[in-house]
This record gives C-alpha cells, structure tokens and sequence, in this order.
C-alpha cells in the first residue's frame, strides 16, 4: 500500500491500528506518522514501531494522505481548526471521536472535504474489533476501499447510517466493559463456590470465547442457551437467579444509558 497515514494523537487506540498497519505488514515505518502533544508517548512509539513523530499536528496533516484523528472529542474542534488550512479535497480525514458528527467537521474544514467517521473498540488491540464506518459521500471507491482495507487488518468493519452511531457507541464501543465486568464476576463466582482463582478465571474466560464462536456460527443464543438447560438441573437454577435478579434487564439499560450519554456528548459538540 502506497498512501501515507498520519495520526493527530498518539493514545492507545491509535496505537493499536500503528500496530496492525505495520506489523499486519500494510505499511512500512516510512509511511507512518504521528503527533501528540506528549513527548514521552512520541519517543516511545518512535522506537517501538520505527515511526516518524512531530509535536507539531500540521505536520501530520501535511505529510498525510489519510489522516486519523485520533483525539478526544473535547478537542477536536480546536484540532480541525489549526489544520483546517492544510487540508485538501485529496486527502481522506477519519475521526474516531465519539460524539464528533460529519457535518461539525464540514463546517470547520470545509464540505468539499473526503471525511470518515468511525467507532472501533478497544478489542483491535488484539485484531478481533469491530468498526462501525460511514462518510459523507466524497470519497471515490478506491478511497472507500482503501480506508476498508486498513481497518480490516485489525476489525470486522461495517457501514452503519450516521444517525445510528450513538447506537453503536454504546454497544460496541462501551460494550467490552460490560463483558470485562461480566468475567470478573463469573470468576468471582468459581471462587465463592471453591474454585482456586487462576482456574476461574480460565473457566470464565474460555466460556465466554466459545460461546461467542457458537452464536457467531449462525445459531440464535436463545436456542442454544435452551440445549443447555436440563429440566430441573443446574443451568436453570443459576437462569432462574439471573432472571430474579433482572440481569437481561440490567444489560439492557446499560446500553440504553450508555446511548443517552452519546446523545448528549453529541448534542453539546453540535452546540459548541
């Protein structure tokens, strides 16, 4: 792949797709940049992958063919508004800001601009994401294509209607933590009945994975959580409790409230 990529931040999720790019063999150190306003974080990801880094954003945005705006949504704005000037209509800009709308960044880099947003999760760390994807329409096929690709060497990707994404914030996004937590207390629990800690937490964990894989081949959870549960056995004594206790319920309003949160967040950016 030919296209230079930069990174306006150099947080951990940007530094999970720098991972997957050069090590996934996508690019070559050389076609890498970054900056941040830490000079710690740029000495370290200078060394680790062989990356080129500047403490100065319009240099990313100059050197870029496609750049990633890895920033908190707080301060996007002012970010957009220093390389607003450097951009051109060539270039592709992918925000992974939460809460950030196309249509904000438009207004302050321009609407002949090629702009994708993005959602990725934490789980690309590992190349077992997914990220959700929509644009605003400027880019060409090959730019879709080319930005596809990139995500793909470390997430499932798809295109999901920007309307949407407080949805997917609040799913995919916020989802891991609720899953993190659930393992916790599953191994928590193997140790309240007697199980030493390293094996709960094995149990917990490969449960979890293959459960996953069950439903991902194609069977709905509902069915096979019923090839699961004997009459009068164990598994639907422990649903029995888990429904006593509202945990379907609890699930979902932790995603409903998750959601809300998104709203806001995108509702104070388009005021601001």
């Amino acid at each position: 792949m030919n296209a230079r990529v930069g990174f306006i931040g150099g947080g951990n999720m940007a530094e999970a797709f720098i991972d997957a790019f050069i090590n996934g063999e996508f690019l070559l150190p050389n076609q890498v940049f970054v900056s941040d306003i830490n000079r710690k974080r740029l000495k370290y990801l200078e060394e680790k992958y062989g990356i080129k880094t500047f403490s100065n954003n319009i240099q990313v945005s100059v050197n870029s063919d496609i750049i990633f705006l890895a920033v908190k949504p707080q301060i996007m704005t002012s970010i957009l508004r220093e390389i607003a000037e450097t951009i051109s209509p060539t270039q592709i800009i992918v925000s992974m800001a939460a809460g950030y709308p196309i249509k904000k960044i438009e207004e302050l880099i321009g609407n002949d601009k090629k702009i994708v947003r993005i959602m990725p999760n934490i789980l690309i760390k590992v190349r077992k994401g997914i990220t959700a994807l929509c644009h605003n329409f400027r880019l060409l096929d090959e730019d879709l294509k080319l930005v596809e690709s990139l995500l793909s060497s470390c997430s499932e990707v798809v295109s999901v209607d920007e309307k949407l994404f407080d949805g997917v914030t609040a799913l995919s996004g916020s989802g891991p933590a609720f899953i993190f937590l659930m393992i916790e207390a599953l191994s928590d629990g193997g140790v309240k009945v007697g199980l030493p800690r390293e094996v709960a937490l094995k149990l917990a964990i490969e449960t979890i994975i293959g459960s996953a894989i069950m439903v991902k081949l194609g069977e709905h959870p509902e069915v096979l959580k019923d090839k699961v549960t004997s009459p009068a056995g164990t598994t639907i004594a422990g649903l029995s409790a888990l429904e006593e206790n509202r945990t379907r319920y609890a699930f979902m309003k932790a995603i409903e409230e998750a959601y809300k949160r998104s709203i806001e967040i995108t509702k104070l950016i388009k005021e601001m």
